[in-house]
């Protein structure tokens, strides 16, 4: 007889169980046997499973069996459960005896939970037993409760449950002589195990998280297709491969079918999937069928009756889909996955019945990369010294791509040496890995039409990273490029990131440019396009032009920083022999000759450094859609000639621009960028028969002055305007204005110029940071208004009446700012900045904190005594952007219906609690009142010490009746080290609460705390006095709204949080233990992400990334000034700024890297300031070199400004300088790491600006460095 050792635990403990036993599966090719044998030894094991193991190890089943397999000496228990879990089938022989042992029924048991779980094939053999009799509990299956501790009726029941649930299987009845009986039962087994079950590595590096991400689809009624979407050697058929080996088991028949897409083209190829599915589906012989259509026909009706698992691997048509499958019904219970290299639309089956869920398969992440490479490149799992950086350049080149890591980490593990691995990652900088290619070329070759395939190579070659719109309209004319850029982001060749950027893989980049490299390996200039600075210099200086090429880039500068330049004296000959010339970019190059024979079919001219102070008259322009010269030397622009298909037209940073004349010969002109251009003073008043123009950019124009023609450009979009000077400028604008950019213009609510844009009803984003107002005008009638930002206002004091439709709203350093409200507590913000705002106390609907010296004892309530102490001091901490700057006094915080405040260390008679525990955590039943008054709320109380920093914590309040809240304040005290500190709060949940409710309060530290202890009283009112004091009280209620359904999560447990304590995890990440004590094992941390907890969006902000008219055509650090990027960098949807090889990318993008991680709080501040004195100048110098985490200094008395770098308070910047001369804050953002090399670029390219110097101090070393020296 088997030893008796349970599995069974209480109910408790089992359903821990159960849960980590599905975590901790094992992946399907990590079974140790085909066969675990369930038996009652004393009846069969020296007969019937004796002969029954004997004859499935003989047809090569490998099968467990506890006598062979268990050491002697062993605990049974683990050795079985491992056995069992590891299994691919359950044999449960039923005899006579099996019921009497309860290590069978333990067994059963586990068997009956890994079917379940994993899908594991259970057959019930009933040896001389009848099925009734085990599922009825009859004669020996009726089991009995027995005076031992494994027969209590707990687990008796349960094991009847397990009876009846094996009874009702489909399985074997002992008939007939018994070796029949044990072939058929043999045969059963093979056969069900006999699928093409797919060998794959034992360790699939990321594929078990994302198989979670759709696990879901196998148990999901309504649903019978599951799309993986993704690019070549994404792992899209190893991830179908892996779902399919996790699911044989519940289907009748499968099938796998390969290389659709390709066998597709070919009929009798076409003619063999049919009939292989057919055959799978009916499970039957091979079937001969002359006909396409006669199969589709069969295949369809086998559909709707048979229960099947299939994989279409590789479909790229819907038609596809439909010959191979049909038109008709499917089974409810069959299960279909297709895998395509091509986005799979909701459109494929609406004209069916069918369902379908989508998945776009996910890269790998760093982590996982580095596993894959180093599988591969067997190397450690962690790559030795020496490796490190060379693992990483690999990673790097791969992207996240699985195929393209095992392949060059295989090339990598033919020779572990740094020196090979170095040669081999050298090599790829010229040629793409063979295997890749030829995966990758697949999708390119399978474009529909032969513009897509060309729009592909343009913008591999040339525009990575430029803004979608801008390329559609430059592309379109030729290419059809609106949608040509939706087929190839369809196929995953191309993707749009949220601020509406084109995106490519460096791997697709890559084989876009060697298809090109193949049009003329060794003669660049036959080869249609040409973007490697050294080849496209070479074809200059030589005159090598040919009529083949199409485009063309050269940074000259770039140039220079890589190899020695011979000369910069180059000519336009090369140019006039370019006849098919679409696409020039050309960054500071200077081209002697004439301009007379450069291709007419010019569409694209970006210039930047542009050398002539005007436009050639000689250069056809007829076919231009953009012209961008950039920093160009020009000082008059007009055109020679008139431009019809010109949209774009960006003269930014061109400061010895003066005049802009005859606008009129562009009458199509959609987006105008003048950005910097300091000396520009007149615009010709042809503006303003601009009708189509929608973007109109002046910042940083400071000679302009009147805006007069504004309000006749009808379609004008997007106005960006800035200039720093002290007089207000007059503006007029259409009623079709949708953003609105109008900083440092020292704005006033005057009678020429409200600021209440009354007919601009269109109005999206609204920016008047710098100005001089106190109020604003209610904007309740801007429904459409987004984004606010009214930073470095500071004179601004109220924000009344917002629009409940407000998304975003900034506010950053308006240090008089006291109270802002919206006209509807259901206001929708997602994004809020408030950091520098000093005197900000309340924000409606999200926190009011007001120091207790200013509140009334009514609206303390029953904590009026606190008054007492109301001039202790207590740092707070929490929210930096709110306590920076902050009165230290005792301050009462209203969140979330809850008042709570932090005291010192005091002894008050009235802190007195009633329940009271020494550790972090109490229970109390809630007692009948002998006056019978109501519960009105609890107080509760905690005294704690800091530890570090990093300091975190909840407090959590739970009852029998349901009640269940998780509070983390927004704000709360920091004792001095070594010292106690408090913290109060009142929680006015009485309606909760009942007489006999079980209460649980603890604190749920997750980091940084130490709890003294806590305490907890009930609050009761009964008098007239009290319920006055109460409804006093409602007014911060209303304040702070009661609807709290936005922070409920599943479980019905309200998370009163609105911080993110898991912006840096990854979703794949297991949830951290002091979060599973807060909620519970049933809640993931993602459910409490998301902007109604944290003020963040869960997804991208839709009012942020829709604001294309702007957009089109600003690029890099331009973008994040308008729209603050910077300042909202540590939001969800803000990208980072990607760092693109390619050497054709011009100073604006490069331009916008930033420092290392460990610089991240290293702040450029800049104010205006007129410093009419070297003695002032010096002084301000001086008292600012005093502070605290200064970096360097820069004054330019030209512009009148001065920039401070440094990890730095903007505040303290801006008093230390007003004590010695008045100052304003003109911007506060990250620090722009410094670059010589494009310092040089600037200095050769403009020899237009003064050479009055400008002073800067670092680390207190003196340089003086010229205008030219610098970026603007």
């Amino acid at each position: 007889m088997k030893t008796s050792s349970s599995i069974l635990k209480d109910p408790v403990s089992m359903a821990s169980s159960s849960s980590s036993s599905i975590m901790a599966s094992p992946a399907p090719n990590a079974n140790s046997y085909d066969v675990f044998l369930s038996f009652r030894g004393e009846d069969t094991r020296h007969s019937f499973t004796d002969h029954l193991y004997k004859e499935l190890t003989q047809a090569g089943i490998s099968t467990f069996r506890d006598n062979e397999d268990i050491n002697r000496g062993e605990e049974l228990k683990p050795e079985i459960e491992k056995a069992i879990k590891e299994s691919r089938a359950s044999i449960v022989v039923l005899s006579q005896s099996y019921a009497t042992s309860s290590w069978c029924l333990d067994e059963l048991m586990l068997i009956l939970e890994q079917r379940k779980e994993c899908n594991q094939l259970v057959l019930p053999v009933f040896y001389h037993v009848d099925p009734s009799d085990v599922g009825k509990h009859n004669k020996t299956f009726a089991i009995q409760v027995k005076d031992s501790s494994r027969w209590t009726e707990y687990n008796v029941n349960l094991w009847k449950k397990a009876l009846e649930e094996v009874a009702l299987l489909a399985g074997l009845i002992l008939s007939g002589p018994e070796t029949e009986f044990l072939k058929k039962i043999v045969d059963t087994i093979y056969n069900k195990l006999d699928y093409k079950k797919f060998h794959l590595p034992v360790n699939l590096t990321g594929m078990a998280t994302r198989y979670k991400d759709i696990k879901s689809f196998i148990n999901e009624p309504n649903v019978n297709f599951l799309a993986i979407c993704g690019m070549g050697g994404s792992g899209k058929t190893t991830l179908a491969k892996y779902i399919y080996n996790s699911s044989w088991r519940s289907f009748d028949n499968m099938s796998f079918l390969e290389e659709i897409s390709d066998r597709c083209k070919r009929y009798d190829d076409l003619l063999q999937l049919q009939e292989q599915l057919l055959n799978d589906i009916l499970g039957g012989k091979n079937r001969r069928i002359p006909s396409v259509s006669q199969v589709t026909c069969r295949i369809e009706e086998a559909l709707q009756t048979k229960r099947v698992f299939i994989v279409l691997d590789d479909i790229t048509d819907h038609r596809q889909l439909v010959t191979l499958l049909g038109t008709g019904k499917i089974n409810a219970q069959s299960k279909i996955i297709i895998t395509s290299r091509v986005l799979i639309t909701d459109q494929w089956f609406e004209s069916r019945s069918w369902r379908c869920q989508k998945y776009t398969i996910r890269l790998l992440n760093d982590d996982e990369s580095l596993s894959l490479l180093c599988d591969h490149a067997l190397i450690s799992k962690f790559p030795t010294e020496g490796f490190k950086k060379l693992a990483l350049q690999a990673l790097h080149y791969c992207e996240g791509n699985p195929l393209a890591l095992a392949m060059l980490g295989r090339l990598l593990a033919e020779e572990n040496s740094i020196p090979f691995w170095e040669s081999t990652l050298r090599s790829l900088e010229k040629e793409i890995v063979s295997g890749i290619q030829c995966i990758l070329l697949r999708s390119y070759e399978l474009l529909p039409h032969e513009s897509n395939r060309q729009l592909f190579l343009h913008i591999a070659c040339f525009f990575i990273g430029k803004d979608k719109d801008y390329v559609e309209k430059i592309l379109e004319p030729d290419y059809y490029a609106i949608s040509g850029i939706k087929i190839l982001s369809n196929r995953f060749l191309l993707s749009v990131s949220p601020n509406n950027k084109l995106m490519m893989h460096s791997l697709l980049q890559e084989m876009g440019k060697d298809i090109v490299r193949q049009e003329a390996l060794k003669f660049p200039a036959k080869r249609s396009r040409v973007w490697l600075n050294s080849d496209s210099y070479k074809i200059l200086t030589k005159g090598e032009g040919s009529e083949t090429l199409e485009g063309l880039a050269l940074d000259l500068e770039m140039l220079r920083t890589e190899v020695p330049v011979k000369s910069l004296d180059l000519k336009t000959d090369a140019l006039n022999k370019m006849d098919k010339l679409k696409l020039l970019h050309l960054n500071f190059v200077y081209l002697d000759g004439s301009y007379q024979n450069v291709s007419e079919d010019l569409r694209w001219l970006c210039w930047f450094g542009f050398h002539l102070k005007t436009i050639p008259s000689d250069l056809s322009m007829g076919k231009l859609v953009a012209i961008d010269m950039s920093y160009s030397n020009l000082e008059v622009f007009e055109l020679p000639m008139v431009l019809q298909s010109l949209k774009i037209l960006n003269l930014k940073d061109s400061y010895n621009l003066f005049e802009i004349r005859k606008l009129s010969r562009i009458p199509h002109l959609e987006t105008l960028i003048l950005w910097s251009c300091h000396r520009l003073v007149y615009i010709c008043e042809t503006i303003g028969e601009l009708k189509n123009l929608s973007v109109l950019n002046m910042t940083g124009c400071k000679s302009l002055f009147m805006m007069e023609h504004t309000n006749l450009l009808v379609g004008l979009e997007a106005f960006a305007f800035s200039r720093g000077v002290e007089k207000q400028p007059t503006f007029s604008f259409p009623h079709s204005i949708r953003q609105l950019f109008l900083k440092d213009c020292n704005l006033e609510c005057t009678d020429s110029f409200p600021l209440s844009f009354s007919v601009q009803l269109s109005l999206e984003y609204l920016n008047l940071c710098n100005s001089l107002f106190e109020f604003l005008p209610c904007y309740n009638h801007l429904r459409n208004l987004r984004v606010l930002d009214l930073s470095f206002c500071t004179r601004l004091k109220w924000l009344l009446c917002l629009p409940s439709t407000l998304a975003e709203l900034y506010v950053y350093y308006c240090t008089l700012l006291e109270r802002i409200t919206f006209e509807s507590p259901r206001f929708t913000l997602q994004e809020f900045g408030y950091e520098g705002c000093i005197s900000l106390c309340e924000i409606e609907g999200f926190i009011k904190l007001v120091p207790v010296a200013k509140l009334e004892e009514n609206d303390l309530g029953h904590m009026k005594w606190l008054k007492e102490y109301q001039n202790h001091e207590v740092c707070l901490i929490g929210d930096d952007e709110l306590t920076k700057g902050r009165s230290s006094c005792i301050q009462m915080l209203y969140e979330f219906d809850i008042m709570s405040t932090s005291l010192p260390d005091i002894k008050d008679p009235n802190m007195k609690p009633t329940y009271v525990s020494e550790f972090s955590s109490l229970y109390f039943n809630v007692p009948s009142d002998p006056e019978n008054r109501k519960i009105k709320g609890l107080d509760v109380t905690f005294r704690y010490k800091i530890l570090s920093d990093d300091c975190a914590w909840f407090c959590k309040i739970s009852s029998t009746n349901g009640v269940d809240f998780m509070y983390n304040p927004k704000v709360f005290g920091k004792p001095d080290s070594d010292e106690v500190g408090i913290w109060l709060s009142y929680w006015p949940i009485g309606n909760n609460l009942n007489v006999g409710d079980i209460v649980n309060v603890s604190i749920v530290v997750k980091s940084g705390l130490e709890v003294h202890g806590c305490g907890v009283s009930l609050v009761y009112t009964d008098d007239k006095v009290a319920e006055e004091i109460l409804e006093n009280n409602k007014g911060w209620v209303e304040i702070l709204g009661g609807n709290l359904s936005g922070f409920q999560l599943s479980t019905g447990s309200y998370y009163l949080c609105r911080r993110d304590f898991f912006e840096l995890m990854e979703v794949d990440r297991l949830t951290p233990d002091w979060f599973r004590n807060l909620v519970g094992d049933t809640i993931h941390f993602i459910e409490v992400q998301g902007w109604r907890k944290t003020g963040r969006p869960k997804q991208l902000n839709q009012s942020f990334t829709e604001l294309k008219t702007v957009r089109c055509i600003i690029h890099g650090p331009e973008l994040e000034e308008i729209y603050k990027i910077p300042e909202m960098s540590k939001s969800s949807f803000v990208d980072r700024t990607l760092e693109f090889p390619s050497s054709m990318l011009g100073k604006t993008m490069k331009s916008t890297r930033s420092f290392n991680s460990s610089d991240t709080t290293i702040k450029e501040i800049v104010l205006g300031v007129n410093l009419r004195s070297q003695t002032q100048k010096q002084e301000v110098i001086e008292a600012l070199s005093q502070l605290q985490g200064i970096h360097s200094i820069h004054v330019d008395t030209e512009d009148g400004r001065l920039t401070v770098i440094g990890d730095l308070d903007p505040v303290n910047v801006v008093n230390c300088v007003s004590k010695i001369e008045t100052a304003k804050v003109i911007s506060v953002g990250p620090a722009k790491k410094h670059n010589s090399d494009v310092g040089t670029a600037f200095t050769s390219a403009k020899k237009r600006r003064s050479s009055t110097s400008s002073t800067s101090y670092i680390f207190g070393s003196r340089s003086t460095v010229t205008d030219q020296d610098r970026l603007s």
